[in-house]
């Protein structure tokens, strides 16, 4: 691919337009996404603070809400506190090596989210499916294990887009990034030269974490609604099922989210940029925001505990 005159090499500094199309109103914007950023982060801190001080609470099921909501306190902070000073401070630039960092954290975050996702779906399967076998199986060690799998299976997925395009890349069309944060795909459109590879290996990591957990999230639930109606007494059906539906609810969202963002990035052409952007900065806030209400709400013994520590 031949290289334009007009190229900038090796830039130190990154611009972020924050909302394109809505520049004029980014600061109304940020005051909806800062108070979603607030109660993530006092929602999921008030799930550890139970999950931590509560002894009961220290099963397989709520050690998972646990690291989901670390995770999610991380992801919100990553993306927040730059995305405000964007809207609100007009403070846009961001130093390059910065930017990649964002970008690595972002999507190891994300990716983490999925697989505490996918164990969650595993411990309710075999929690219900294999009852009398559950407190054999999910036991502390294998939790932390899962936990550390994880982290590393994100970590090393995703290290390699970073250092893509710290090594492949020297000359970049503009510095100017169209999006809130920086995100893979839109890093890679800046650059000058062939972006081929970057595009596969994105797409590879997508399809390997979404695809994997996806599947194996969505035959165990199948797996559950089997056993689950073919229990004899309504109660306990309807117990089952109300034990699962904070958990669906938590990954239908996500993985609507994530694939309108995903595919819109790449064949989205004629959706409007704003449209993209403030999805694709919904999906990272949503959950964070979300996950604590579903938990906090759906399950009992973490409502019961809650209601004490306000009282």
């Amino acid at each position: 691919m031949s290289i334009s005159n007009i190229t900038v090499f090796m830039p130190s500094l990154l611009t972020l337009i924050g909302i394109p199309g809505l520049e004029s109103v980014q600061c109304w914007i940020g005051i909806p996404f800062c108070a979603m950023y607030l109660f993530a982060l006092i929602g999921n801190s008030l799930l550890l603070i139970i999950i931590i001080s509560e002894r009961s609470l220290h099963e397989p099921m709520y050690i998972f809400v646990g690291m989901l909501g670390v995770t999610d306190i991380a992801l919100a902070t990553t993306i927040m506190p730059k995305m405000l000073g964007i809207f609100w401070f007009h403070v846009p630039e961001i130093y390059f090596d910065s930017c990649l960092l964002q970008m690595w954290l972002i999507h190891s975050f994300q990716c983490i989210e999925s697989g505490i996702l996918l164990a969650m779906a595993l411990d309710r399967y075999v929690a219900i499916c294999y009852p009398l076998r559950h407190g054999a199986i999910f036991t502390h060690q294998l939790v932390t294990q899962i936990g550390a799998v994880v982290t590393l299976r994100a970590a090393i997925l995703v290290a390699p887009c970073l250092v893509l395009i710290k090594c492949q890349f020297q000359f970049y069309h503009t510095t100017i990034i169209s999006h809130s944060y920086c995100e893979h795909m839109a890093i890679v459109k800046l650059a000058a030269e062939n972006v081929r590879v970057n595009k596969i290996y994105g797409l590879f990591v997508a399809f390997t974490v979404a695809g994997f957990d996806l599947t194996f999230i969505t035959l165990s639930y199948i797996q559950i609604f089997i056993t689950v109606y073919r229990l004899p007494q309504k109660e306990a059906r309807w117990k089952a099922f109300n034990t699962c539906f904070a958990h669906i609810c938590v990954f239908l969202q996500l993985y609507f989210l994530a694939f309108f963002s995903f595919f819109t990035h790449r064949f989205g052409a004629h959706v409007p940029p704003y449209i993209h952007i403030l999805f694709s900065s919904l999906y990272l806030l949503v959950p964070p925001f979300v996950n604590p209400l579903v938990y906090g709400a759906k399950t009992k013994q973490i409502r019961i505990h809650v209601v004490k520590l306000c009282s």
